[in-house]
């Protein structure tokens, strides 16, 4: 629904690869599109953490005590020819002026959530392009030193979320988990998909869905325990990689990066033990336990695109009633 949506459609449509968007409509000052702050209205927040990481990190905090001193940052100077104390955002991302704000990224799968190896040969360009860039005020052993770290980070983060998402995987197959995706609402795409099977992870009936269809990370209307596993991958494994990218070491430890997903590791485990022992005491006493009716229908699900396709259009899905992305508007 679109209360639901508006953060969301403000960044990924209003503002996405618009020019007056960080050189701001009513100045397009160049002075004004330096500044690291212009990032700040869309990078920032639990699943995309930049603002945060940057601003309570070593660079930000030198960013921050120094910005209004013209000798420390001369945000009148192109970004070529820049002598700032600090990086900005704008320093690091568009070096030179160069407006890819993504060829100088450290992300190399889904904002950096993927379980990919990230010292893999396929990376050394972006790799060394980054190293480039701290070499201007670092030595490139430095700069390098702290892209493995980082890497170290994210590698341990994914072996926690791994275990995590076994964890909810299991209960899946075995039929413990409650409520089951036929049980549910149908998902955004008007199928039966489990809320975690993303991409093509998990081919099998068991799951919903066929081969190679993709389910969607599921906030609402699903257990507690997929929900746990979201925001263990979406937000505190982000809070991991944004922290060592952005040197906000505070972030991926303690501000709930690394503890948080020890938390929701522990959480997991603990929900899936204590619906393991009710489901063999149903068992047990004879008790066949179905889901109940609220999981399909209700008052906020009903406003989803779902109901409308299937009640109008039957065994179809949104793709294929989205021949282009202007449908939704039209019809």
């Amino acid at each position: 629904p679109p209360g639901d949506t508006a953060g969301c459609t403000f960044c990924h449509t209003s503002s996405e690869e618009r020019c007056s968007t960080c050189h701001q409509r009513h100045q397009f000052d160049p002075k004004v599109a330096r500044r690291a702050e212009q990032c700040k209205t869309c990078h920032w927040g639990k699943d995309h953490r930049d603002w945060e990481a940057y601003d309570i990190g070593l660079h930000g905090v030198v960013y921050q005590v120094n910005k209004w001193k013209p000798e420390q940052f001369d945000f009148s100077k192109k970004l070529s020819d820049a002598d700032y104390v600090g990086p900005t955002c704008q320093y690091c991302r568009m070096r030179g002026g160069h407006h890819n704000v993504q060829r100088f990224g450290t992300v190399y799968t889904s904002m950096g959530m993927s379980m990919a190896d990230r010292g893999a040969p396929i990376w050394n360009e972006k790799r060394d392009r980054w190293v480039s860039v701290c070499d201007d005020c670092h030595s490139p052993r430095f700069a390098r030193e702290q892209l493995q770290a980082l890497d170290e980070a994210v590698k341990d983060a994914g072996l926690k979320y791994r275990e995590t998402f076994k964890v909810a995987e299991d209960l899946l197959v075995d039929g413990v988990l409650d409520p089951m995706p036929k049980d549910l609402c149908p998902d955004w795409s008007g199928q039966h998909l489990w809320s975690l099977k993303i991409g093509a992870y998990h081919d099998g009936e068991a799951y919903g869905g066929k081969t190679g269809e993709s389910g969607e990370f599921r906030m609402s209307n699903c257990t507690d325990v997929e929900r746990l596993c979201f925001e263990s991958v979406g937000y505190f494994q982000t809070y991991i990689y944004k922290g060592m990218a952005h040197g906000s070491w505070n972030d991926a430890t303690y501000s709930d990066g690394s503890f948080g997903m020890d938390r929701w590791l522990v959480n997991v485990k603990q929900n899936a033990s204590r619906a393991r022992r009710l489901a063999t005491l149903e068992k047990k006493v004879g008790i066949t336990w179905q889901p109940e009716e609220f999981w399909k229908t209700g008052d906020w699900l009903d406003e989803l695109t779902v109901p409308y396709i299937v009640k109008n259009h039957p065994g179809k899905t949104i793709f294929d009633l989205c021949p282009d992305p202007g449908w939704l508007e039209t019809h």
